[in-house]
């Protein structure tokens, strides 16, 4: 039976696109005057990524571009979110690198002829390597190297693209980078961690208004969100260790951002770690630049205990990465139990509702929120190619439809959203897991590069079809 999605109908003008990270599918690591980025060379560190592999290769997408972007227009696609490469842009964080900004521009132009919006991100992790050398994003200086590189690349796409994203997930590239060390560059220091979280914040008001100056009308930012959930409401130990875990991984992002302001309870609990220090006079108000959207990156729910030593050594919802980013804040604690629910190849739980649940939560708890784009969802199964070639990808399928369905829950109870980005594309590099996992609606071979369309992407083609026969128009107060 079709999925009751396919009849839905959806606000006229919602964007239904899929997204990628340069750093996941180019390659050409060392081709077109790249250099190093901290992904580069955190691979050559023995035991920092599954197997060994690396992003020299990736899936090709560098010498592949227009097939690519021939595959997203047979499925449909409205718009591609894709990212630019720092390291690529502006090799060792030197001058711009024309090479590199060209193949961006062949980029963009092959997508306008395919009638596919641009959705560009300027960060999706790929520090260049030297800036790392100078401190990284623990080196408040950074975030003014950050603006150079943000106008380098408006100069040549600016006149084509329209929505510019500052950063993707900072909770990964400052939390999981500087403080846990399981994403590039692998560092251990909380101090470290937490400068970056802030310096990312500037970095990214600094380019909003640097770009809104320079004419850019669409700016916004993609941060990862979940609901944390304590296990026992009626326990003040699990209530508090959810408290804590939402202060990290939403409100240390959501609240600067859009109010202006740290919440209390994460300034009291940063303390130790200097975040009231590095904030300086005036930042807050760069932080809080007005915005014309909000990504929401959600794959997931964490259920949250704060009895870490009755629990068993399975079942944490969050994966390691995220029990690993608690005990250098204080939060050894912090337990992730299972709740029974179904479980992805990246053991995260399956639970569409959480996605309605938070988009809703979003609007109810921040005044004047900007228009929303779910610009990540999707889930890891481990894929078997049939006899005929073809990937029967029936949970990862089920996943994204499941969760296109929580969407329209959401905008039923009164949530502003105006786009869905499925994640991702490609089967691809997936960070320290290298290539063991993987997200595409659409398999790479890793030894041919061949790209074959997953049943997930037939069915995700079907909707976009679809909602757009089903289109109906939106009220004048929603209109874009």
């Amino acid at each position: 039976m079709p999925h009751s999605t396919y009849s839905r109908q959806w606000p006229d003008g919602f964007i239904w696109g899929s997204a990628t990270a340069a750093a996941q599918i180019e390659g050409a690591g060392h081709e077109g005057g790249k250099e190093d980025s901290v992904w580069d060379h955190f691979a050559r560190i023995p035991g920092a990524i599954a197997k060994g592999e690396n992003l020299e290769q990736a899936v090709d997408h560098y010498h592949r571009m227009p097939e690519d972007v021939r595959l997203m227009k047979e499925l449909g696609l409205d718009s591609y979110r894709f990212s630019t490469s720092w390291a690529r842009v502006r090799p060792g964080d030197r001058a711009a690198n024309p090479e590199g900004l060209d193949f961006y521009s062949r980029l963009v132009d092959e997508l306008l002829e395919a009638g596919i919006l641009p959705w560009l991100t300027l960060y999706h992790w790929d520090l260049p390597q030297a800036l790392e050398e100078k401190g990284g994003w623990a080196n408040r200086d950074t975030a003014y190297r950050f603006v150079e590189y943000a106008n380098d690349v408006y100069d040549v796409l600016g006149d084509r693209v329209q929505h510019w994203t500052t950063f993707n997930e900072p909770f990964c590239s400052s939390l999981l980078g500087y403080g846990s060390g399981v994403h590039a560059p692998g560092r251990q220091e909380p101090r470290a961690a937490i400068a970056a979280v802030h310096h990312q914040h500037l970095a990214h008001g600094l380019a909003v208004n640097a770009l809104r100056e320079r004419g850019a009308q669409n700016l916004g930012i993609t941060l990862n969100l979940s609901n944390s959930i304590p296990r026992d409401p009626a326990d003040p130990v699990d209530l508090d260790a959810a408290r804590r875990f939402d202060s990290l991984q939403n409100r240390i992002f959501l609240d600067p951002i859009l109010l202006g302001s740290y919440p209390q309870d994460t300034l009291v609990d940063l303390a130790p770690f200097g975040l009231p220090e590095l904030i300086l006079p005036g930042d807050l108000e760069v932080i809080s630049a007005p915005l014309e959207f909000l990504g929401v990156n959600h794959y997931h729910d964490d259920l949250i205990s704060g009895h870490a030593d009755h629990e068993g050594g399975d079942g944490h919802s969050g994966g390691a990465e995220r029990v690993a980013a608690s005990p250098w804040i204080g939060s050894e604690d912090i337990a992730f139990p299972s709740r029974g629910l179904p479980r992805t190849a990246m053991d995260w739980e399956v639970n569409p509702d959480g996605l309605r649940k938070l988009l809703v939560r979003l609007g109810e708890e921040y005044p004047g929120l900007p228009p929303l784009y779910i610009t990540e969802n999707g889930a890891a199964y481990d894929d078997t190619v049939e006899p005929d070639g073809s990937v029967q990808d029936t949970e990862r399928t089920g996943f994204i439809l499941d969760h296109i369905a929580a969407v329209g829950e959401a905008l039923d109870q009164g949530a502003d959203v105006r786009g869905y980005f499925v994640w991702s594309l490609l089967d691809n590099f997936e960070w320290s897991w290298g290539y063991g996992k993987r997200f595409g609606i659409v398999r790479v071979d890793y030894g041919t590069f061949e790209r074959t369309v997953k049943a997930s992407g037939h069915a995700y083609a079907r909707l976009i079809a679809a909602a757009k026969q089903h289109a109906r128009a939106l009220p004048a107060s929603r209109s874009a």
